[in-house]
């Protein structure tokens, strides 16, 4: 499996729009902070046409050690949820041609 890392997204940014590296790394750090603000103060993210990012509070419970079997409590957190977009779902599926394909 491969992974698409920061350096790639700042290199695609740079030959596709234009900008110098630095400036591409300098939008990419922005973006990426301005997204992660967004959810740290548990507003939601969305991208048309690529999905929704979201926080959601997850409420304590009883969870299992699976070694042992002895009974664990689980204490609330909030989750990072990603709700991918119709458009993406169909690109990923290869159903539909859509602009995200390159």
């Amino acid at each position: 499996m491969n992974t698409l890392t920061r350096a790639q997204l700042t290199e695609a940014i740079y030959a596709t729009v234009g900008l110098s590296r630095n400036e591409s790394a300098d939008l990419l750090e922005s973006m990426l902070t301005r997204v992660a603000d967004a959810l740290t103060e548990g507003k939601s993210v969305k991208i048309s046409g690529f999905g929704t990012f979201s926080v959601r509070q997850k409420g304590r419970r009883i969870g299992r050690n699976p070694k042992t079997g002895v009974e664990v409590p689980i204490m609330p957190r909030r989750v990072l949820v990603f709700r991918p977009s119709q458009m993406l779902r169909d690109a990923v599926n290869g159903t539909v041609t859509t602009p995200l394909e390159h």
